[in-house]
């Protein structure tokens, strides 16, 4: 007597009853959808957070050096794949850290508003005199020549605004008032007096850029450039920068992690491929957001003193060196080495350079 058939609700084959799971594709035969099954199927889906996640936590803690070494071993099951554990710990730590950065963004913000006090000149019937420092300022830019045709072009455009005669304005661009001084470099040390009063008769942004030192040749990057610096200006809040520089270091990762496991491929070039190295800096990195992690939770609590921040900084680095050596069975005094050299290379050079370029692009496209 032949057994009664069912249908896989996710492949539609067909299989006999009383099968669990389906032969085809592996889904559960009955998997009612519940509540505890969806957010279940969610993690273990995403960050495989099952028994090999508990088996891996702490060796990964207390043990350097031993997870990669026994999934270069061909242990791959009984542990946390190196790039599953990577993603859920990096996705806890950027959540835990969000909320310091959020208080850093708001305390940057509040600072700025103390000490950037923004002045605007009232439009009032000093017209004449805000006309003047329009002038004036367009001159400190430009040559005399294309300073005076600049500069009664600016005024035209604004004449609705501070209600001169053409008259009027060619008395001020041929006054003795305008001078030209202008190199045409970047720079944050302008005036700000000469700014406040342009925005105040809502100059448009061109006349602006010169005024803050931006020249007619300057390129795309350039022109945006001081676009952004406008923008700053006129909002003072230096948060939205930090905020965006925060929010690029995720990204950033990416590329540092295959950085820092190239070092490790230089220094150890006969020990293996590079996913070897791969291998171990994804379990490096593990452990240091999972100390970072601990660390933010503590300080949640407890405001931890500056002492305990170096000795939690310095411990990274001698669990490097414990892990090197274990890792690639090097002598000490070369593990000691190369890890000396690895901490100097990335601590001094690599991350400084990440954040410069960090900090620029988060200017740049805030």
């Amino acid at each position: 007597m032949s057994q009664p058939i069912e249908n896989c609700r996710n492949c539609e084959k067909e299989f006999e009853e009383g099968f669990e799971f389906c032969p085809h594709c592996g889904q559960k035969a009955k998997d009612e959808l519940t509540l505890g099954v969806l957010f279940y199927n969610t993690i273990s889906n995403y960050f495989s957070f099952d028994a090999r996640f508990l088996k891996s936590f702490l060796p990964l803690l207390f043990k350097p050096g031993y997870l990669a070494k026994r999934f270069i071993e061909g242990k791959r099951l009984l542990y946390l794949h190196p790039a599953q554990l990577y993603l859920f710990i990096s996705v806890v730590f950027f959540f835990l850290f969000s909320f310091n950065a959020r208080k850093q963004v708001q305390k940057l913000d509040e600072n700025l508003a103390k000490t950037l006090v923004k002045k605007v000149d009232t439009i009032t019937d000093q017209r004449v005199k805000d006309s003047l420092k329009l002038a004036k300022v367009i001159n400190d830019k430009r040559n005399d020549s294309i300073a005076k045709a600049g500069a009664k072009s600016a005024l035209m455009s604004t004449s609705q605004f501070t209600g001169m005669s053409e008259a009027q304005i060619d008395s001020i661009v041929n006054s003795e008032k305008f001078k030209t001084s202008n190199n045409g470099n970047v720079n944050f040390d302008f005036n700000q007096e000469a700014v406040d009063s342009l925005i105040a008769i809502n100059a448009p942004d061109k006349v602006i850029y010169e005024t803050m030192g931006m020249n007619d040749d300057a390129g795309f990057l350039k022109r945006k450039f001081f676009a952004q610096m406008l923008k700053f200006y006129k909002s003072r809040k230096g948060g939205s920068v930090l905020q965006a520089f925060y929010d690029t270091i995720p990204i950033a990762m990416f590329f540092l992690l295959p950085i820092f496991a190239f070092i490790l491929k230089i220094l150890y070039y006969n020990r293996g491929r590079y996913s070897h190295h791969l291998v171990f800096s994804f379990y490096y990195f593990s452990f240091l957001f999972t100390v970072l992690s601990i660390v933010i939770g503590v300080n949640f609590i407890w405001d931890i003193p500056d002492w305990i921040d170096w000795l939690v900084g310095f411990s990274t680095i001698f669990y490097l060196f414990i892990a090197l050596k274990k890792f690639y069975q090097q002598h000490w005094i070369w593990s000691f080495f190369k890890t000396g050299f690895v901490a100097f290379l990335f601590l001094l050079f690599v991350i400084p350079l990440t954040a410069v370029i960090l900090g620029l692009f988060a200017f740049m496209f805030y």
